[in-house]
């Protein structure tokens, strides 16, 4: 099982680099491994609506992208990580999924599936410095539509609110468990 976890957070030992540092964890207590992928420390341009994926099915802008959509192609579970920044996700996590519209284009404009999309799953984790009863619903929405994209299962998702202090999430002891049952949770599910 290839697994994938993606931290769209700009901030090193963060609460999400933590949070996504316990899934991992759990992903290899479940005997299996995940390989990290700071999205901040790539070079990701962003989408420039030229259109060629369009007729195509690729994305001719050269950077780091590029690695990216063959992990994708080749992953089972994906998980993608971000802070909350202004009710949405970060703009490393954004560039990342904007830059998905040519698997978008693969599949519904090119008819292009993955073989094996009934076993693909992809999970959310998020953390707010708010309590704002909607703070998720943007995020949550353009991850769902990115997973849809990449012909990924919306399969669950770990949104923490109340988390400001940079590494304050050390401190919530049942969340990091919640993060580590969900590494385990994610390669049990077939």
């Amino acid at each position: 099982m290839n697994i994938l976890i993606f931290n769209g957070s700009p901030r090193k030992r963060g609460n999400t680099d933590l949070l996504l540092a316990k899934v991992g964890e759990g992903v290899q207590q479940a005997g299996r491994h995940a390989e990290h992928i700071s999205l901040a420390h790539l070079s990701i341009r962003p989408c420039r609506g030229c259109g060629h994926c369009e007729s195509e099915g690729f994305c001719i802008i050269d950077g780091d992208m590029t690695a990216l959509y063959y992990k994708l192609a080749t992953a089972h579970r994906i998980v993608l990580g971000s802070p909350i920044y202004f009710y949405g996700i970060t703009a490393q996590a954004k560039a990342f999924i904007d830059r998905c519209q040519a698997l978008w284009c693969r599949k519904y404009l090119l008819g292009e599936t993955r073989p094996d999309r009934e076993n693909l799953r992809g999970y959310f984790v998020s953390v707010a410095a708010t309590a704002g009863g909607k703070v998720f619903e943007g995020a949550g929405l353009t991850v769902r539509y990115a997973y849809d994209a990449m012909d990924f299962s919306y399969a669950g998702e770990l949104l923490v609110q109340g988390v400001d202090r940079k590494g304050s999430i050390a401190e919530r002891e049942d969340d990091l468990r919640k993060a580590l049952q969900l590494g385990i949770e994610m390669c049990q599910r077939a």
